[in-house]
């Protein structure tokens, strides 16, 4: 079993990998919704396997260990990882879900991950569970589904050890008004709650595809604009979000503000912050969030911690145990 705070990286197990590609791992052949209902029938998916079918459509893409945090902070009885590997399992043979690994130059990836199948979508359905799945939903690419389990451990960790924590919204969309585009926070958005006040951290997660600095400067216009004609209640906010960049580490992440500093990027009332995979898996989120100052003493910008009282940790701050390795 692996604790987050045993967790020993160099490198995020989400950040690209030199000629990365996925590859299907699943059951082949159609997606037979009469399979499934005969699962259903003769027992071999029963409510956990609805649960984790709930959680792998609401996620859209998910690892096992995920998962298995996920069902325990909803306070679900599961013996350990094994057992969620098993249900994961019978799952692929109704092709209820579907299962891909990563592989590159670097080899191929230590974790798997889930999405939902045809056969998973009508069996939500049946019990009234809504669902937005599209089949193209699984031909996304490696970055953008990188992304998203980016924003996963994100959104447990929140959950896990911020004693603030509220909720969360997988995959909130915003406006930008002026160009008249709809687009969607990558990482997803966490609110925390001191003293009856909340307080939306928007986490965009940033991963090193090709060609990512560009996207990352026409990203952040849609940023500018949503922060420049922001409304209350603007895509539910009571106030003013604050937007956190997530990097696949520390060196990205001075990439990433050396990009928005250069092209001159500014966020009406918002001064961004930044933070990295592997600061979410450290024993508490206090020192998980950095921002840059500028030094005039040194005539350049400096990364320090940003000090806030909304990390405190919970009084059981810690990590769920696993035991699928989640490190390269």
């Amino acid at each position: 079993m692996i604790n987050d705070n045993e967790v020993k990286a160099t490198k995020s197990p989400f950040a690209m990998r030199p000629n990365e590609e996925k590859v299907f791992d699943g059951k082949a052949g159609y997606s037979s919704v009469s399979q499934a209902v005969f699962m259903v029938d003769m027992g071999y998916v029963h409510e956990l396997h609805f649960e984790m079918l709930e959680l792998i459509s609401k996620f859209e893409f998910i690892t096992s260990r995920q998962i298995y945090q996920l069902l325990q902070l909803k306070g679900i009885e599961i013996k350990d990882q094994n057992k969620v590997n098993a249900r994961l399992e019978n799952l692929i043979k109704a092709r209820a879900v579907s299962r891909y690994y990563f592989k590159s130059d670097e080899g191929n990836g230590i974790y798997r991950v889930y999405c939902l199948e045809k056969a998973g979508k009508f069996l939500l359905n049946s019990r009234e569970i809504r669902t937005d799945w599209m089949p193209t939903n699984n031909t996304k690419p490696v970055h953008l589904i990188k992304k998203r389990l980016a924003g996963n451990q994100v959104i447990i960790a929140y959950m896990m050890k911020a004693k603030y924590f509220k909720n969360y919204v997988v995959d909130p969309v915003l406006m930008a008004k002026k160009q008249n585009i709809r687009f969607k926070v990558s990482g997803g958005v966490v609110t925390l709650n001191k003293g009856g006040k909340n307080t939306d951290l928007m986490f965009e997660a940033v991963r090193r595809d090709n060609g990512w600095e560009d996207k990352l400067v026409t990203k952040m216009s849609l940023y500018s604009e949503f922060f420049d004609y922001f409304n209350i209640r603007d895509s539910g906010f009571e106030r003013v979000p604050q937007l956190v960049i997530v990097g696949e580490d520390d060196d990205h992440m001075v990439e990433i503000f050396k990009i928005i500093t250069k092209n001159k990027v500014v966020l009406k009332d918002c001064n961004i912050l930044y933070t990295t995979d592997l600061r979410q898996i450290d024993e508490t989120l206090e020192k998980s969030l950095i921002t840059f100052n500028f030094n005039p003493d040194k005539g350049k910008y400096v990364m320090s911690i940003y000090e806030t009282d909304l990390l405190d940790p919970k009084t059981d701050a810690g990590s769920t145990d696993s035991d699928e390795p989640i490190v390269e």
